[in-house]
């Protein structure tokens, strides 16, 4: 009876009670959403880099290895020795490595030498392969291939001749326009850093520095393309490398190893942690955006509490019939109160069903603009607290239009009861 009399009652005044259903749902839509891609945001950054155990580098922090081995930020601070490599990865435990030669540019965006493994093994978020978009991936020492990003701000297209520049600045006076490539082949979108990268071989990188020394062409040493290929082109030195194991149990147990290998200092981290240290230095954003969405279903929940107060004038004659049909004072207060959690209840649904069909509609731009990819299971433990705590501050909040109309019969000397 008393749950078909708060209906009837919402639907007198469906009205203001739609604008206030509207103004619910967005906000609880908002914050919902919010703190799912908060999660799922944090998940995809810390998985930037998948399927990788252990990435390699010079003596350093982890967190400076990480940005220039992955994300291309900031510079080693020194070369790991080619014998080095070789010798690190016979390692029984590994089962393959991805070479990184970091050092040069194309316009601005880096250029990182690298081998076929490359294509093979690195992965992305929830272990997503690279995939050609067009082409195929480079097999002579001057061909390269292009992150999609390059190829759309640049306009590339395969068979395009494209010149590196020595150093990473986005404006290089050091060119290296002897030695032309071709483009063979352009990523499909990732929303990773390698959307912004130049792919060359590792061959590649040598040949183009044979007649270099010190960041500058040597006088009287200049060879061409044709002449490059003549010489040996194997490696002298690499920048990083990546490690995946045959067995994660040994993860521990090589990282220690290479910490302390003697020939040279190395540091070996595990990316994932790296990518958590890295996501809580970022923290206070996510965190300021959940402050954001708390205040908008703040303001939206004192709205409907105060359309409820300003009603209830209208409704005292509502009141006085109901006191009249021997309704307590305790009645009506009940009545308040299930009214408003009516009203949030069906915006939490309706909110749900909102994020929902907006993630269905934008899970497939996300992932390939963003590289954020965002699950449609939106109902977890944190969303069943986020609803528990919004019906428990609706209910706190219709305390006092509840009050009111419970003072208001009180005072009028109406004594029947239910």
């Amino acid at each position: 009876m008393l749950m078909k009399l708060a209906r009837l009652s919402l639907w007198n005044r469906r009205g203001t009670v739609l604008m206030t259903w509207l103004s619910l749902t967005i906000s609880i839509a908002l914050l919902l959403g919010i703190d799912h891609l908060r999660t799922e945001a944090k998940n995809s950054f810390t998985s930037t880099v998948s399927g990788t155990d252990l990435i390699v580098g010079a003596r350093a922090g982890q967190l400076n290895l990480l940005l220039y081995s992955v994300f291309r930020i900031g510079n080693a601070t020194a070369n790991i020795s080619w014998p080095s490599y070789q010798r690190i990865i016979k390692h029984p435990q590994i089962a393959w490595s991805i070479p990184i030669s970091l050092g040069d540019s194309h316009r601005g965006y880096r250029v990182m030498g690298t081998s076929g493994e490359y294509f093979q093994y690195y992965r992305y978020a929830n272990s997503q392969p690279l995939v050609l978009k067009e082409g195929t991936a480079f097999s002579g020492v001057f061909e390269t291939v292009l992150g999609a990003d390059v190829a759309q701000k640049l306009g590339y297209t395969l068979g395009q001749q494209i010149e590196l520049s020595h150093g990473v600045g986005a404006v290089s006076f050091s060119q290296h326009k002897d030695k032309p490539f071709t483009v063979v082949g352009i990523l499909a979108r990732t929303g990773t850093p390698v959307d912004q990268t130049v792919h060359v071989s590792l061959e590649a990188i040598e040949a183009i520095h044979l007649d270099w020394q010190q960041g500058a062409p040597m006088p009287g040493r200049q060879l061409n393309a044709a002449q490059a290929l003549a010489q040996d082109l194997t490696p002298k030195s690499i920048t990083a490398f990546m490690v995946g194991l045959k067995s994660r149990m040994a993860t521990f147990t090589l990282q220690r190893q290479i910490n302390e290998y003697k020939n040279e200092p190395l540091t070996a981290i595990l990316p994932g942690v790296a990518l958590a240290e890295l996501w809580q230095m970022l923290g206070m954003v996510e965190n300021l955006l959940l402050v954001i969405s708390l205040l908008v279903l703040m303001a939206a929940l004192v709205g409907m509490i105060t359309t409820l107060l300003a009603s209830m004038k209208q409704r005292q004659r509502e009141m006085a019939v109901l006191r009249a049909a021997g309704a307590h004072p305790w009645y009506l207060f009940v009545l308040v109160q299930l009214e408003v959690l009516l009203v949030t209840v069906v915006s939490m649904l309706s909110a749900a069903a909102l994020l929902f069909v907006s993630l269905v509609v934008l899970q497939d731009k996300l992932a390939a603009d963003y590289g954020l990819f965002v699950g449609l299971n939106i109902i977890r433990l944190n969303t069943l607290y986020w609803a528990g705590a919004i019906v428990l501050l609706s209910a706190l909040l219709a305390m006092v239009p509840g009050v009111l109309a419970y003072r208001k019969t009180l005072s009028d000397g109406l004594t029947v009861r239910l």
